[in-house]
């Protein structure tokens, strides 16, 4: 166990347009070399995308497809006895919403398009349609917990 101080939790600030935390922080998972103004301009082009394509509210598609990515249980590495095990732990909420964050944004990137904004845009439409790669990385997660089951009572 660390013997350092526990980090204090930042509170967000929501952001200037849509008035909300969630859009910053995706913002900060987009951000590169500090440059907060590009990424913010990244964001915004993205939702203004979305409505394009599905004529809906975006702020509601992006909330529905972070839902939707969110996982509720994953694997922790637990040694016990000089063997490690892949214990299943459930996932909170604010950890749930920072992994599904990070994992949308990964595979916006890897994904083939024009800009990022697109690219972004086009991930957040298939996993509010459940498909797409983010929700594939959240099955993947869910079933590695499942298979581990068994040393479900290594938990911390």
């Amino acid at each position: 166990m660390s013997r350092r101080n526990t980090s204090k939790k930042r509170t967000l600030l929501p952001d200037p347009i849509y008035n909300s935390k969630l859009i910053n922080m995706l913002t900060v998972r987009i951000l590169k070399h500090g440059k907060k103004g590009l990424a913010q301009k990244i964001i915004y082009k993205t939702l203004d995308i979305i409505q394009e394509k599905t004529s809906n509210d975006p702020l509601q598609i992006l909330e529905q497809a972070i839902r939707n990515a969110t996982p509720l249980v994953e694997v922790k590495a637990r040694r016990v006895g000089g063997s490690t095990y892949q214990v299943p732990i459930e996932v909170r909420a604010y950890r749930g919403t920072n992994l599904a964050l990070r994992w949308m944004t990964r595979f916006a990137k890897e994904r083939s398009g024009k800009n990022m904004a697109f690219k972004l845009a086009n991930e957040v439409i298939d996993a509010s349609n459940d498909s797409g790669n983010t929700i594939r990385k959240r099955e993947e997660t869910h079933r590695m917990a499942e298979a581990n089951k068994a040393f479900a009572h290594y938990r911390y």
